[in-house]
């Protein structure tokens, strides 16, 4: 049952930024690894989209705060 609403569930634009932000993350790990500086743009890049949520994680907080 809950492969069903699992599958019909909407992402929020939170639970999206979220997976970009852990497979930006995922990505500038691996690339540590290799080339430090394209690893150092995918953590500025991962370090962006947490602003974004946070910004959307407060907006959404201030939301329920009004009703």
């Amino acid at each position: 049952m809950n492969w069903i609403k699992k599958l019909f569930k909407r992402k929020t634009e939170l639970e999206k930024l979220q997976d970009k932000y852990d497979s930006l993350m995922e990505e500038a790990y691996k690339l540590s690894k290799v080339n430090r500086t394209k690893s150092d743009e995918k953590t500025f890049e991962a370090n962006e989209v947490l602003t974004e949520m946070k910004k959307l994680g407060y907006i959404n907080y201030r939301k329920g705060m009004n009703h």
